[in-house]
């Protein structure tokens, strides 16, 4: 069913909230992930927000939806979305990192309500993913499992182990998302560890294919809704995004990756979402 105007306005809007919230976790002087973690707002809004069957007041609901953030380093992202839903406090978003905190690094299962698995130690989350799909599958369960991959991440081996094993299980309650910003660590995938072509590579291992851009709110929820209609085989959603998507200075700049912002960026960086 095509989304209307007005849900659309509203995930755009929910979007726009969580990456305010992601620059002020960071704020000034501290390293934080800027750019990955907002490159995938808009899909982590419509997830979240439109897509997903979850109840924030029972995290672990046994036929709720599963996200898995396989790029775990993007937390800020998931954790906005989280305290939004009423996962936990707000408050505690402004703990970030700190010791004892529910807001950790990275996604911590045992510590914040709505994370399904520790992740963060790249290439390993599609294969845990996979895992909760087969579950569901012999639970006889309907539930969808979403997994948000990153394309410097890919160079991973355990990516395409995993991609195998979702193809030779035909695990069509399983919808990956390819966060294509083009940008890892240190500098431009293409001149670090060259993952493309990613339609091609993706098809040849068994996967349905769809290509959005990753920032337009209608495409992501067409392929997320697209998803629901393939037998038979895993999609895989190739979501073409910005590093650091609306934050100018930021954006498509390696050194955001997990970089520090000083006081006058944070300030730019704050009142660009500010309502």
């Amino acid at each position: 069913m095509p989304i209307t105007e007005k849900k659309t306005k509203e995930l755009e809007k929910i979007a726009r909230k969580l990456r305010y919230e992601i620059v002020m976790m960071i704020g000034a002087g501290k390293p934080g992930h800027l750019g990955g973690s907002s490159s995938i707002a808009d899909i982590v809004s419509v997830l979240y927000f439109h897509k997903m069957r979850i109840d924030p007041q029972n995290p672990r609901w046994p036929d709720r939806d599963r996200f898995l953030l396989s790029k775990g380093h993007a937390a800020l992202a998931q954790y906005a979305a989280l305290a939004e839903l009423g996962y936990f406090p707000k408050e505690e978003l402004r703990t970030l990192k700190e010791l004892g905190t529910a807001c950790q690094g990275h996604p911590e299962m045992l510590r914040t309500p709505g994370i399904e698995a520790n992740t963060g130690s790249l290439g390993q989350g599609l294969s845990v993913a996979c895992g909760i799909a087969l579950a569901g599958r012999l639970d006889k369960k309907d539930y969808k499992v979403y997994c948000i991959i990153g394309d410097g991440e890919i160079a991973e081996g355990q990516i395409w182990e995993a991609s195998m094993t979702a193809s030779n299980f035909q695990l069509d309650n399983l919808v990956a998302i390819l966060d294509k910003n083009r940008v890892q660590a240190m500098g431009p995938v293409v001149e670090r560890y060259d993952t493309n072509p990613h339609p091609e590579k993706w098809k040849a291992f068994g996967w349905h294919i769809i290509e959005i851009d990753g920032h337009d709110i209608t495409q992501i929820v067409d392929a997320l809704d697209q998803a629901d209609e393939i037998k038979g085989k895993p999609t895989m959603i190739i979501a073409n995004t910005v590093k650091s998507k609306g934050v100018p200075f930021a954006e498509g700049k390696a050194q955001f990756h997990h970089g520090v912002m000083t006081p006058e960026q944070y300030e730019t960086a704050r009142k660009l979402f500010e309502d």
